[in-house]
């Protein structure tokens, strides 16, 4: 799946977690609108998502996800995988365009349609038309700066935003 308009970045860094998105909404080649919130907090504020693809369908997967949750106690591992398992082989979520980032105190997670619930090695998720920039900018402020995680996923989202057109400075910061 290609996708356009977004880019979300979770960053993990010495027992803080952050995660940005940008608020650029592209309709085929016109932008739409600035100032868009594609992060949000879940489950009593206990879980940050941000997703990439389109709004209805990210809204239904945050939804499906937080009911998840609410079934298994919070536990983001078990809800991701229930939820992944769901989207692969129901009918009607197969067709959902949409992947996420889901982050708790101590899990970070990408979750899509192909089945994948993917833990980063390293704390650091990149998704959407950025992510591949947005994540690598992050790795290297990781490396060598001293900077705390939403620090690092502010910068990282700005040179996202300088190098990709999908991508706006209008960024949207959540920390746990």
């Amino acid at each position: 799946m290609k996708t356009r308009g977004t880019t979300i970045l979770a960053v993990r860094r010495d027992g803080k977690v952050a995660v940005a998105g940008d608020g650029q909404v592209t309709l085929q080649e016109s932008v739409i609108k600035h100032h868009a919130k594609k992060v949000r907090r879940i489950y009593n504020d206990k879980i940050i998502v941000g997703f990439a693809g389109t709004a209805a369908d990210a809204l239904n997967l945050s939804e499906r996800l937080e009911a998840k949750l609410e079934r298994y106690n919070g536990n983001l591992m078990r809800s991701a995988v229930e939820l992944a398992r769901d989207w692969r082989t129901d009918k009607f979520l197969r067709r959902l365009e949409a992947v996420m980032v889901a982050v708790d105190e101590s899990k970070m997670f990408l979750i899509s349609g192909n089945g994948d619930v993917i833990e980063p090695d390293e704390g650091i998720i990149g998704i959407g038309s950025g992510g591949v920039g947005a994540q690598a900018a992050a790795k290297a402020l990781v490396k060598y700066s001293d900077l705390d995680a939403g620090s690092i996923v502010k910068a990282a989202m700005k040179i996202a935003a300088s190098i990709c057109i999908y991508t706006n400075e209008e960024i949207t910061v959540e920390e746990l």
